[in-house]
């Protein structure tokens, strides 16, 4: 499942304009590229699709051309598709973007670091 060139290029020429001030990577993933902001997945492109990581799944939803993440048969909570008309304007293309960094740092807050994680089982068993 090839992702749409044209498209990669301008997410990512609008992640720079965005200026995030975090570590932005870029990984193939899921037959498509994922760009993913301080190790969240952030923003991706599936075929001629956006991919989004969204703080509100429900508040995204509303959007045009926005709809649920399902990959795999199952809707994601915390991503969306927005298709093609969705972010044809380069405005709407930045929101969507935006959105990506909310989703990103918001799902980062809840996830706990695996060394802190480590750290706390094994004062647990000390004691």
């Amino acid at each position: 499942m090839p992702y749409d060139q044209g498209v990669a290029a301008r997410l990512r020429a609008a992640v720079m304009r965005a200026r995030p001030q975090a570590l932005i990577d870029e990984r193939k993933m899921f037959g498509g590229l994922a760009l993913l902001l301080d190790g969240s997945i952030a923003w991706g492109v599936l075929k001629s699709d956006l991919v989004i990581r969204v703080p509100d799944t429900a508040t995204a939803l509303r959007r045009p051309h926005a709809r649920p993440f399902d990959f795999t048969g199952r809707p994601s909570r915390g991503l969306v598709y927005v298709a093609p008309p969705g972010f044809a304007d380069e405005r709407d293309l930045d929101e969507w973007i935006a959105l990506g960094i909310a989703g990103a740092r918001a799902a980062a807050a809840t996830r706990r670091p695996a060394s802190r994680a480590n750290a706390a089982k094994a004062r647990a068993r000390a004691r």
